[in-house]
């Protein structure tokens, strides 16, 4: 399975718009988004039917049993996390969950076995299996285990759809801990760049991240029309990287009023979709060619 990975130095450059015009383009039979913090890929890509939904446990959570405790206090003194608190009413020893990070300390210092080490559900794992495979999740609040999810989600797709040759991949934006969970293993990423200062620099900063893993990486500009400047600039950069550029992609209107009608740009004619068409064509030649050398 070819895994297509498309990506965003920054939010809001349209990483999701190109994502689901290619899905639509590819007649994708596997895909997924990676975005687990704010998954928004199934707004467009509407499913039939509802969702297999599987509780994701992430790292365990202290409980502190009041029956047991005996307030010697070396709990808390000893979290570094400052997890541990007395409730002012009761007098008790509470966790607070989102600070605690399941580290076991609490639980080893603790004399009388009062503390133990319990699951948390930290997300929800969820697979649409129509004619296609669509996996994704939704991280719980507070959580810090967005990574692990995301290699989860990339996991279920593969188990759900070991025979489709094409895989895209919504990824989330940034360089963070989802983005590298999200790029290990892929066969190329793209990267949907906007001619901003910022943009730039976070498209410089994805780069660099993907390389890390020997990742091979192409780049597009969306909205390039609006600042012709910027647009140069990257293009400029990505040739003197012998970074293959796979086009540009204009500021519509028309693509704004599909995705608010939970449309893709390729399921209308526009000139953003249009574009769009022919960024796809160009990238699945860098993708075969990379396949190749």
């Amino acid at each position: 399975m070819k895994q297509l990975l498309i990506l965003s130095g920054k939010g809001g450059t349209g990483k999701t718009t190109v994502a689901s015009a290619f899905i639509k383009l590819a007649n994708a039979r596997a895909y997924a988004d990676c975005d687990v913090d704010a998954p928004n890929l199934h707004l467009i890509m509407q499913q039939p039917s509802e969702p297999k939904k599987t509780d994701y446990f992430g790292l365990p959570k202290a409980e502190i049993n009041t029956d047991l405790c005996v307030q010697c206090d070396m709990c808390r003194e000893c979290c570094r996390f400052d997890a541990i608190k007395v409730d002012s009413v009761s007098n008790e020893y509470k966790v607070d969950k989102f600070a605690c990070e399941g580290c076991g300390v609490c639980q080893a210092v603790c004399k009388t076995n009062a503390v133990s080490l319990v699951p948390n559900i930290a997300g929800e794992l969820k697979l649409y299996e129509d004619d296609v495979v669509f996996s994704t999740a939704q991280l719980k609040m507070g959580s810090g285990t967005s990574g692990m999810l995301v290699t989860e989600v990339k996991k279920q797709m593969k188990a759900s759809a070991p025979i489709a040759e094409l895989a895209i991949i919504d990824g989330s934006p940034g360089i963070g801990c989802p983005v590298i969970a999200s790029i290990s293993g892929v066969s190329m990423v793209l990267i949907v760049a906007e001619p901003s200062i910022s943009g730039i620099n976070d498209l410089e900063r994805i780069i660099k991240t993907a390389s890390k893993f020997q990742t091979k990486v192409a780049v597009c500009i969306n909205k390039y029309n609006t600042n012709i400047e910027n647009t140069t600039k990257i293009e400029l950069f990505c040739k003197s990287c012998n970074i293959p550029f796979a086009g540009e992609i204009p500021f519509d209107p028309n693509a704004v009023k599909a995705i608010n009608n939970g449309q893709s740009i390729v399921d209308i004619d526009c000139v953003a979709g249009n574009a769009a068409i022919k960024v796809y064509k160009e990238t699945i030649k860098i993708l075969n060619f990379m396949e190749e050398i």
